[in-house]
Protein backbone atom coordinates (compact mmCIF):
# COMPACT_ATOMS: atom_id res chain seq x y z
CA UNK A 1 0.00 0.00 0.00
CA UNK A 2 1.27 3.46 -0.82
CA UNK A 3 0.06 7.05 -0.97
CA UNK A 4 -0.89 8.32 -4.42
CA UNK A 5 -1.92 11.83 -5.46
CA UNK A 6 -5.05 11.92 -7.62
CA UNK A 7 -6.85 14.68 -9.54
CA UNK A 8 -10.01 13.26 -11.09
CA UNK A 9 -11.54 16.14 -13.07
CA UNK A 10 -9.56 17.45 -16.05
CA UNK A 11 -11.13 18.64 -19.31
CA UNK A 12 -9.97 18.14 -22.88
CA UNK A 13 -9.85 21.28 -25.01
CA UNK A 14 -9.44 19.59 -28.36
CA UNK A 15 -8.52 16.34 -30.07
CA UNK A 16 -5.14 15.76 -31.70
CA UNK A 17 -6.76 16.74 -35.00
CA UNK A 18 -7.92 20.09 -33.62
CA UNK A 19 -11.60 19.21 -33.14
CA UNK A 20 -13.07 21.19 -30.18
CA UNK A 21 -14.23 19.24 -27.14
CA UNK A 22 -14.53 21.62 -24.14
CA UNK A 23 -15.12 24.98 -25.79
CA UNK A 24 -13.93 27.02 -22.79
CA UNK A 25 -10.75 24.95 -22.29
CA UNK A 26 -7.29 25.52 -23.70
CA UNK A 27 -6.67 23.93 -27.09
CA UNK A 28 -3.45 22.30 -25.89
CA UNK A 29 -5.43 20.20 -23.41
CA UNK A 30 -5.27 17.00 -25.43
CA UNK A 31 -5.39 13.49 -24.01
CA UNK A 32 -1.65 12.95 -24.56
CA UNK A 33 -0.64 16.37 -23.22
CA UNK A 34 -2.66 15.89 -20.03
CA UNK A 35 -0.99 12.52 -19.39
CA UNK A 36 2.46 14.05 -19.95
CA UNK A 37 1.75 17.06 -17.70
CA UNK A 38 0.37 14.90 -14.89
CA UNK A 39 3.23 12.42 -14.95
CA UNK A 40 6.27 14.58 -15.68
CA UNK A 41 5.49 18.00 -14.20
CA UNK A 42 2.71 17.69 -11.63
CA UNK A 43 3.56 14.37 -9.99
CA UNK A 44 -0.04 13.10 -10.17
CA UNK A 45 -0.24 9.31 -10.48
CA UNK A 46 -4.02 9.00 -10.98
CA UNK A 47 -5.67 11.52 -13.32
CA UNK A 48 -9.35 11.55 -14.34
CA UNK A 49 -9.95 12.90 -17.85
CA UNK A 50 -13.65 13.56 -18.04
CA UNK A 51 -14.26 14.11 -21.77
CA UNK A 52 -13.30 10.61 -22.88
CA UNK A 53 -16.80 9.90 -24.24
CA UNK A 54 -16.12 12.16 -27.24
CA UNK A 55 -15.57 9.95 -30.33
CA UNK A 56 -12.58 12.08 -31.37
CA UNK A 57 -10.96 11.58 -27.97
CA UNK A 58 -11.66 7.85 -28.09
CA UNK A 59 -9.80 7.75 -31.42
CA UNK A 60 -6.88 9.66 -29.85
CA UNK A 61 -6.70 7.08 -27.06
CA UNK A 62 -6.65 4.24 -29.60
CA UNK A 63 -3.74 5.90 -31.40
CA UNK A 64 -1.81 6.26 -28.13
CA UNK A 65 -2.33 2.57 -27.43
CA UNK A 66 -1.51 1.45 -30.96
CA UNK A 67 1.67 3.52 -30.95
CA UNK A 68 2.90 1.88 -27.75
CA UNK A 69 3.08 5.19 -25.88
CA UNK A 70 0.41 3.98 -23.48
CA UNK A 71 -1.20 0.69 -22.49
CA UNK A 72 -4.33 -0.46 -20.71
CA UNK A 73 -3.77 -1.01 -16.99
CA UNK A 74 -4.63 -4.46 -15.65
CA UNK A 75 -6.89 -2.93 -12.99
CA UNK A 76 -8.64 -0.53 -15.35
CA UNK A 77 -7.55 2.75 -16.91
CA UNK A 78 -4.84 3.80 -19.34
CA UNK A 79 -1.22 3.74 -18.17
CA UNK A 80 1.32 6.39 -19.20
CA UNK A 81 4.67 6.08 -17.45
CA UNK A 82 3.99 6.52 -13.70
CA UNK A 83 0.44 7.86 -14.22
CA UNK A 84 -2.86 6.06 -14.83
CA UNK A 85 -5.72 7.85 -16.59
CA UNK A 86 -9.28 7.12 -15.53
CA UNK A 87 -11.70 7.40 -18.44
CA UNK A 88 -14.47 9.77 -17.46
CA UNK A 89 -17.26 11.98 -18.74
CA UNK A 90 -19.00 15.09 -17.41
CA UNK A 91 -22.70 15.07 -18.27
CA UNK A 92 -25.47 17.60 -17.72
CA UNK A 93 -28.94 16.47 -16.66
CA UNK A 94 -32.04 18.46 -15.87
CA UNK A 95 -35.07 16.74 -14.42
CA UNK A 96 -38.43 18.44 -14.68
CA UNK A 97 -38.92 20.91 -11.83
CA UNK A 98 -35.20 21.05 -10.94
CA UNK A 99 -32.13 22.97 -12.05
CA UNK A 100 -29.35 21.71 -14.31
CA UNK A 101 -26.74 19.46 -12.66
CA UNK A 102 -23.32 18.19 -13.78
CA UNK A 103 -22.45 14.57 -13.02
CA UNK A 104 -19.10 12.83 -13.42
CA UNK A 105 -19.04 9.27 -14.75
CA UNK A 106 -16.01 6.95 -14.85
CA UNK A 107 -15.78 3.71 -16.84
CA UNK A 108 -13.28 0.94 -16.17
CA UNK A 109 -11.84 0.49 -19.66
CA UNK A 110 -11.87 1.80 -23.21
CA UNK A 111 -14.41 -0.72 -24.48
CA UNK A 112 -16.88 0.25 -21.74
CA UNK A 113 -16.44 3.95 -22.51
CA UNK A 114 -17.01 3.38 -26.23
CA UNK A 115 -20.26 1.53 -25.50
CA UNK A 116 -21.34 4.23 -23.07
CA UNK A 117 -20.58 6.92 -25.67
CA UNK A 118 -22.74 5.14 -28.23
CA UNK A 119 -25.60 4.99 -25.72
CA UNK A 120 -25.24 8.70 -24.91
CA UNK A 121 -25.23 9.64 -28.59
CA UNK A 122 -28.84 8.46 -28.82
CA UNK A 123 -29.89 10.88 -26.06
CA UNK A 124 -27.60 13.86 -26.66
CA UNK A 125 -27.50 16.56 -29.32
CA UNK A 126 -23.70 16.56 -29.78
CA UNK A 127 -21.78 13.75 -28.12
CA UNK A 128 -18.48 15.16 -29.43
CA UNK A 129 -18.57 18.09 -27.01
CA UNK A 130 -18.02 18.22 -23.24
CA UNK A 131 -20.67 18.62 -20.53
CA UNK A 132 -23.64 18.34 -22.89
CA UNK A 133 -27.28 17.90 -21.82
CA UNK A 134 -28.41 14.28 -21.72
CA UNK A 135 -32.13 13.96 -22.40
CA UNK A 136 -32.87 11.28 -19.82
CA UNK A 137 -33.75 11.61 -16.10
CA UNK A 138 -30.85 11.64 -13.67
CA UNK A 139 -31.83 8.29 -12.15
CA UNK A 140 -31.97 6.68 -15.61
CA UNK A 141 -28.41 7.84 -16.27
CA UNK A 142 -27.39 6.55 -12.85
CA UNK A 143 -28.83 3.09 -13.55
CA UNK A 144 -27.10 2.99 -16.94
CA UNK A 145 -23.74 3.82 -15.35
CA UNK A 146 -24.07 1.29 -12.53
CA UNK A 147 -25.26 -1.48 -14.86
CA UNK A 148 -22.06 -0.95 -16.88
CA UNK A 149 -19.87 -1.21 -13.76
CA UNK A 150 -19.09 2.51 -13.73
CA UNK A 151 -18.92 5.12 -10.99
CA UNK A 152 -21.15 8.18 -10.69
CA UNK A 153 -19.98 11.27 -8.77
CA UNK A 154 -21.87 14.60 -8.69
CA UNK A 155 -19.52 17.40 -9.76
CA UNK A 156 -18.75 20.64 -7.84
CA UNK A 157 -21.89 20.05 -5.80
CA UNK A 158 -22.25 23.51 -4.22
CA UNK A 159 -21.45 25.88 -7.09
CA UNK A 160 -24.29 28.09 -8.38
CA UNK A 161 -23.65 26.91 -11.95
CA UNK A 162 -24.70 23.27 -12.39
CA UNK A 163 -23.92 22.05 -8.85
CA UNK A 164 -26.32 19.45 -7.41
CA UNK A 165 -27.03 21.60 -4.34
CA UNK A 166 -26.00 24.91 -5.88
CA UNK A 167 -28.57 24.86 -8.68
CA UNK A 168 -30.26 21.46 -8.83
CA UNK A 169 -32.08 20.69 -5.59
CA UNK A 170 -31.98 21.06 -1.82
CA UNK A 171 -31.49 17.32 -1.35
CA UNK A 172 -29.63 14.63 -3.30
CA UNK A 173 -32.44 12.09 -3.06
CA UNK A 174 -34.67 14.37 -5.15
CA UNK A 175 -32.56 13.51 -8.20
CA UNK A 176 -30.42 10.46 -7.47
CA UNK A 177 -30.41 7.27 -5.43
CA UNK A 178 -27.80 8.07 -2.75
CA UNK A 179 -26.91 4.37 -2.52
CA UNK A 180 -25.69 4.54 -6.12
CA UNK A 181 -23.49 7.62 -5.65
CA UNK A 182 -19.82 6.66 -5.28
CA UNK A 183 -18.66 10.03 -3.87
CA UNK A 184 -19.24 13.76 -4.26
CA UNK A 185 -16.89 16.45 -5.55
CA UNK A 186 -16.76 19.52 -3.33
CA UNK A 187 -15.75 22.13 -5.89
CA UNK A 188 -13.28 25.00 -5.62
CA UNK A 189 -15.35 27.18 -3.29
CA UNK A 190 -16.07 24.59 -0.58
CA UNK A 191 -14.23 22.31 1.84
CA UNK A 192 -15.08 19.25 3.94
CA UNK A 193 -16.09 21.38 6.91
CA UNK A 194 -18.73 23.16 4.84
CA UNK A 195 -20.16 19.81 3.75
CA UNK A 196 -20.78 19.15 7.45
CA UNK A 197 -23.79 21.50 7.40
CA UNK A 198 -25.77 18.84 5.45
CA UNK A 199 -26.34 15.55 7.23
CA UNK A 200 -27.01 13.41 4.12
CA UNK A 201 -23.40 13.99 3.08
CA UNK A 202 -22.08 12.22 6.19
CA UNK A 203 -22.20 8.91 4.34
CA UNK A 204 -20.48 10.23 1.21
CA UNK A 205 -16.75 10.10 0.43
CA UNK A 206 -15.54 13.60 -0.44
CA UNK A 207 -13.22 14.46 -3.32
CA UNK A 208 -11.35 17.65 -4.18
CA UNK A 209 -10.51 17.96 -7.90
CA UNK A 210 -9.17 20.71 -10.12
CA UNK A 211 -11.86 20.96 -12.85
CA UNK A 212 -8.88 22.07 -14.94
CA UNK A 213 -9.47 24.01 -18.17
CA UNK A 214 -5.73 24.45 -18.85
CA UNK A 215 -2.58 22.41 -18.25
CA UNK A 216 -1.42 24.78 -15.52
CA UNK A 217 -4.63 24.29 -13.52
CA UNK A 218 -4.16 20.52 -13.20
CA UNK A 219 -3.77 19.60 -9.50
CA UNK A 220 -4.86 22.95 -8.09
CA UNK A 221 -7.06 20.59 -6.02
CA UNK A 222 -6.35 16.90 -5.53
CA UNK A 223 -6.54 13.93 -3.16
CA UNK A 224 -4.14 11.56 -1.43
CA UNK A 225 -5.28 7.96 -1.74
CA UNK A 226 -4.01 4.76 -0.14
CA UNK A 227 -3.78 2.27 -3.03
CA UNK A 228 -1.69 -0.73 -3.99
CA UNK A 229 -1.35 0.79 -7.47
CA UNK A 230 -3.10 3.56 -9.44
CA UNK A 231 -6.02 2.05 -11.39
CA UNK A 232 -9.82 1.99 -11.58
CA UNK A 233 -10.30 -1.07 -9.36
CA UNK A 234 -8.11 0.32 -6.60
CA UNK A 235 -9.85 3.72 -6.78
CA UNK A 236 -13.22 2.00 -6.42
CA UNK A 237 -11.98 0.17 -3.31
CA UNK A 238 -10.66 3.42 -1.85
CA UNK A 239 -14.06 5.09 -2.20
CA UNK A 240 -15.59 2.17 -0.32
CA UNK A 241 -12.74 2.06 2.23
CA UNK A 242 -12.17 -1.64 1.63
CA UNK A 243 -9.12 -3.82 2.22
CA UNK A 244 -7.00 -0.96 3.52
CA UNK A 245 -7.64 1.29 0.53
CA UNK A 246 -8.89 4.75 1.48
CA UNK A 247 -9.03 8.45 0.83
CA UNK A 248 -6.27 9.65 3.15
CA UNK A 249 -6.74 13.40 2.66
CA UNK A 250 -8.17 16.09 0.42
CA UNK A 251 -6.07 19.05 -0.71
CA UNK A 252 -7.95 22.05 -2.00
CA UNK A 253 -8.01 25.77 -2.39
CA UNK A 254 -8.98 27.62 0.74
CA UNK A 255 -12.70 28.18 0.04
CA UNK A 256 -12.11 31.94 0.17
CA UNK A 257 -9.93 31.58 -2.95
CA UNK A 258 -12.81 30.02 -4.91
CA UNK A 259 -14.71 32.01 -7.54
CA UNK A 260 -18.09 31.42 -5.92
CA UNK A 261 -17.39 31.35 -2.18
CA UNK A 262 -19.46 34.40 -1.21
CA UNK A 263 -22.44 36.11 -2.78
CA UNK A 264 -21.74 38.67 -5.51
CA UNK A 265 -23.81 41.76 -6.31
CA UNK A 266 -23.80 42.34 -10.07
CA UNK A 267 -25.35 45.79 -9.56
CA UNK A 268 -22.65 47.39 -7.39
CA UNK A 269 -20.04 44.73 -8.27
CA UNK A 270 -19.14 43.83 -4.70
CA UNK A 271 -18.33 40.53 -3.04
CA UNK A 272 -20.68 40.37 -0.08
CA UNK A 273 -18.32 38.86 2.48
CA UNK A 274 -20.42 39.57 5.54
CA UNK A 275 -20.40 37.59 8.77
CA UNK A 276 -23.97 36.40 8.22
CA UNK A 277 -25.42 34.63 5.19
CA UNK A 278 -26.34 36.89 2.28
CA UNK A 279 -29.07 35.46 0.10
CA UNK A 280 -31.47 37.75 -1.76
CA UNK A 281 -30.60 41.45 -1.48
CA UNK A 282 -27.36 43.42 -1.43
CA UNK A 283 -26.91 45.23 1.90
CA UNK A 284 -24.92 48.00 0.18
CA UNK A 285 -27.13 49.03 -2.75
CA UNK A 286 -30.32 47.06 -2.11
CA UNK A 287 -30.01 45.36 -5.49
CA UNK A 288 -31.41 41.89 -6.17
CA UNK A 289 -29.02 40.99 -9.01
CA UNK A 290 -26.95 38.69 -6.84
CA UNK A 291 -25.12 35.43 -7.55
CA UNK A 292 -25.53 33.45 -4.38
CA UNK A 293 -22.21 32.22 -3.02
CA UNK A 294 -21.47 28.65 -2.00
CA UNK A 295 -21.28 29.42 1.72
CA UNK A 296 -24.58 31.32 1.64
CA UNK A 297 -26.30 28.59 -0.37
CA UNK A 298 -25.14 25.91 2.06
CA UNK A 299 -26.42 27.87 5.04
CA UNK A 300 -29.79 28.37 3.37
CA UNK A 301 -30.34 24.59 2.91
CA UNK A 302 -28.47 23.33 6.00
CA UNK A 303 -30.27 20.88 8.28
CA UNK A 304 -27.81 21.50 11.13
CA UNK A 305 -27.24 24.55 13.29
CA UNK A 306 -23.47 23.96 13.14
CA UNK A 307 -21.33 21.86 10.77
CA UNK A 308 -20.48 18.41 12.13
CA UNK A 309 -18.79 15.84 9.94
CA UNK A 310 -18.79 12.11 10.69
CA UNK A 311 -16.02 10.52 12.80
CA UNK A 312 -13.07 9.42 10.73
CA UNK A 313 -13.65 11.76 7.80
CA UNK A 314 -10.27 12.33 6.09
CA UNK A 315 -8.58 15.67 6.82
CA UNK A 316 -8.97 18.54 4.38
CA UNK A 317 -5.76 20.52 3.88
CA UNK A 318 -5.82 24.03 2.47
CA UNK A 319 -3.48 23.93 -0.49
CA UNK A 320 -2.57 27.13 -2.32
CA UNK A 321 -1.42 26.34 -5.88
CA UNK A 322 1.95 27.77 -6.86
CA UNK A 323 0.25 30.13 -9.32
CA UNK A 324 -1.41 31.91 -6.36
CA UNK A 325 1.89 32.55 -4.55
CA UNK A 326 2.68 36.28 -4.86
CA UNK A 327 5.95 37.02 -6.60
CA UNK A 328 6.48 33.47 -7.86
CA UNK A 329 7.04 34.02 -11.58
CA UNK A 330 7.40 31.51 -14.37
CA UNK A 331 11.20 31.49 -14.33
CA UNK A 332 11.36 30.93 -10.59
CA UNK A 333 8.81 28.12 -10.88
CA UNK A 334 10.91 26.46 -13.57
CA UNK A 335 13.95 26.63 -11.27
CA UNK A 336 11.93 24.99 -8.49
CA UNK A 337 10.79 22.21 -10.80
CA UNK A 338 14.31 21.71 -12.11
CA UNK A 339 15.56 21.25 -8.54
CA UNK A 340 12.70 19.32 -6.95
CA UNK A 341 11.21 17.46 -9.93
CA UNK A 342 7.42 17.98 -9.65
CA UNK A 343 4.94 20.43 -8.17
CA UNK A 344 3.93 17.82 -5.59
CA UNK A 345 7.52 17.76 -4.36
CA UNK A 346 7.63 21.57 -4.14
CA UNK A 347 4.30 21.77 -2.33
CA UNK A 348 4.76 18.86 0.09
CA UNK A 349 8.33 17.70 0.45
CA UNK A 350 10.95 20.37 -0.20
CA UNK A 351 12.49 21.85 3.00
CA UNK A 352 11.95 25.57 3.55
CA UNK A 353 15.66 26.40 3.50
CA UNK A 354 16.09 24.68 0.13
CA UNK A 355 13.01 26.45 -1.23
CA UNK A 356 14.51 29.75 -0.11
CA UNK A 357 17.80 28.99 -1.85
CA UNK A 358 15.94 28.54 -5.14
CA UNK A 359 12.97 30.92 -4.94
CA UNK A 360 13.94 33.42 -2.26
CA UNK A 361 12.87 33.69 1.38
CA UNK A 362 9.55 35.44 0.70
CA UNK A 363 8.29 32.88 -1.80
CA UNK A 364 9.48 30.04 0.44
CA UNK A 365 7.58 31.56 3.38
CA UNK A 366 4.40 31.70 1.30
CA UNK A 367 4.76 28.06 0.21
CA UNK A 368 5.38 26.80 3.74
CA UNK A 369 2.59 28.96 5.14
CA UNK A 370 0.28 27.47 2.50
CA UNK A 371 1.23 23.98 3.77
CA UNK A 372 0.21 25.02 7.27
CA UNK A 373 -3.02 26.69 6.13
CA UNK A 374 -2.07 30.05 7.63
CA UNK A 375 -2.10 32.42 4.65
CA UNK A 376 -4.30 35.52 4.81
CA UNK A 377 -6.89 35.40 2.02
CA UNK A 378 -9.56 37.78 0.67
CA UNK A 379 -12.74 36.00 -0.49
CA UNK A 380 -13.72 35.38 -4.07
CA UNK A 381 -17.21 35.54 -5.52
CA UNK A 382 -19.24 36.14 -8.66
CA UNK A 383 -16.71 34.35 -10.86
CA UNK A 384 -13.67 36.15 -9.43
CA UNK A 385 -10.99 34.21 -7.57
CA UNK A 386 -10.00 35.26 -4.08
CA UNK A 387 -6.49 36.57 -3.41
CA UNK A 388 -3.62 35.60 -1.17
CA UNK A 389 -2.93 38.73 0.88
CA UNK A 390 -0.02 37.94 3.18
CA UNK A 391 1.73 35.47 5.45
CA UNK A 392 0.62 35.85 9.10
CA UNK A 393 3.08 37.76 11.27
CA UNK A 394 3.05 35.04 13.90
CA UNK A 395 3.69 31.42 12.96
CA UNK A 396 0.97 30.13 15.28
CA UNK A 397 -1.73 32.45 13.93
CA UNK A 398 -4.63 30.68 12.24
CA UNK A 399 -6.87 32.06 9.49
CA UNK A 400 -10.52 32.80 10.10
CA UNK A 401 -12.74 29.79 9.69
CA UNK A 402 -14.45 29.78 6.28
CA UNK A 403 -17.66 28.51 7.80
Amino acid sequence: MRSIFADLHVHIGSTDRGEPVKISASRNLTFANIAKEASERKGIELIGIIDCHSPGVLDDIERCLDGGEMDEAAGGGIRYRSTTILLGSEIEVRDEGFGAVHLLVYMRDLASMREFSRWMSRHMKNVRLSSQRLRVPARSLQREVLDRGGLLIPAHIFTPHKGLYGSGSDRMADLLDPDGVAAVELGLSADAGMAGWISELDRMPLLANSDAHSLGKIAREYNRLALVSPCFDEFKLALRQKDGRAIEANYGLHPRLGKYHRTWCAQCRRILDESGAVVDRCPHCGGRRVVRGVLDRIRSIADRDEPAGPPGRPPYHYQVPLEFVPGLGRRTLERLLERFGTEMNVLHRAPEDELAQTAGEKAAAFIVSARRGTLRIDSGGGGQYGKVVDVPEREDENPDSPS
